[in-house]
């Protein structure tokens, strides 16, 4: 995750150490109040803190034959 940020946010372990750091001085803690005190009343709130991450193997599977082909195209010999 913090490796795939913008070279330009510096090395993944700065970007990391900032994170907690602004965690613990809860700073995103002021941004989020801040911003709910500006907004009015929501229509609708939505949080998405989904994070997917694909084994290494993973695209390996498909070439294995764990997921059938249904496609329909017929298989190179």
């Amino acid at each position: 995750m913090w490796r795939d940020a913008p070279k330009s946010y510096g090395p993944h372990k700065t970007i990391y150490n900032r994170f907690v750091r602004w965690s613990r001085l809860g700073v995103f803690s002021r941004i989020f109040a801040e911003l709910e005190g500006k907004a009015g009343e929501p229509d609708r709130i939505m949080i998405d803190a989904t994070h997917l991450k694909a084994h290494r193997t993973a695209p390996s599977l498909l070439k294995g034959g764990l997921f059938p082909d249904v496609s329909g195209a017929p298989k190179a010999s």
